[in-house]
């Protein structure tokens, strides 16, 4: 997107064409950085009627995980958002981060990510065979709506939201079909899907025009006549 961006207004004339990769990169580690300041200012509130759900939850005795892992801004940033909860309901809340998803079952059996001596190699290994084939499994599926004949595996991305969701899952002590995503992203409508995990979409201006077929439902925010943890409870959806 900044290549197109560039292209359109026109590069800095002081750039040579051998280096525009590398002035993207640093475009793109100046972005970051603000990003980072900026999440942890005061200048970024909470959505309205969050923190209301989250007591609503806590106090029905709802256990909560927020997934840092796969944030689309960076584990730091979705961390910096996650305290603005305050200390006191932090302490009542697992934040899924890439080493919690690296240090659950999941990660350990199924991404390689530090096997424990007491796990056996082929049972890794074949757990590893079936994760591959449910990728395959998916492509296939895609291509027969596109009537297409393709040969491909999930991506990266889509691997480390299955990663964070199931290590969710395994922190709050339930099965993946007994969780709900509350999710505001097509990454993780997509990959709750694919392992069964019933997902609700809250809407941000970025996916005000998006389609979510998959979710359970679409809500434009917390409360009121959007999203409740009495309406999550009631399974209205499910």
């Amino acid at each position: 997107m900044l290549a197109l961006f560039f292209d359109r207004i026109g590069w800095p004339t002081s750039l040579p064409t051998s280096e525009k990769g590398s002035f993207i990169k640093s475009v793109l580690r100046e972005k970051l950085k603000a990003l980072e300041e900026f999440s942890a200012s005061d200048s970024l509130p909470l959505r309205p009627g969050v923190e209301k759900f989250i007591d609503d939850a806590l106090g029905e005795g709802v256990p909560l995980a927020i997934l840092a892992a796969y944030g689309r801004n960076g584990e730091k940033i979705s961390r910096s958002i996650a305290m603005k909860l305050g200390p006191e309901r932090i302490s009542k809340i697992k934040i899924v981060g890439n080493v919690e998803v690296e240090e659950s079952f999941y990660g350990q059996l199924v991404l390689g990510k530090g096997v424990t001596s007491g796990l056996d190699e082929q049972l890794v290994r074949e757990a590893q065979k079936a994760a591959s084939a449910e990728k395959q499994r998916i492509a296939e599926k895609v291509a027969s709506i596109l009537k297409l004949s393709v040969d491909i595996t999930a991506s990266e991305s889509s691997d480390k939201v299955i990663a964070a969701l199931r290590a969710g899952s395994e922190y709050v002590g339930c099965d993946v079909q007994s969780c709900i995503l509350v999710a505001g992203s097509q990454s993780g409508v997509l990959a709750a899907e694919r392992i069964g995990m019933p997902c609700i979409v809250v809407r941000s201006s970025f996916t005000a025009r998006a389609e979510f077929h998959s979710a359970k439902a679409v809500m434009d925010g917390f409360g009121d006549t959007d999203l409740t943890v009495s309406k999550l409870l009631s399974k209205k959806w499910f």
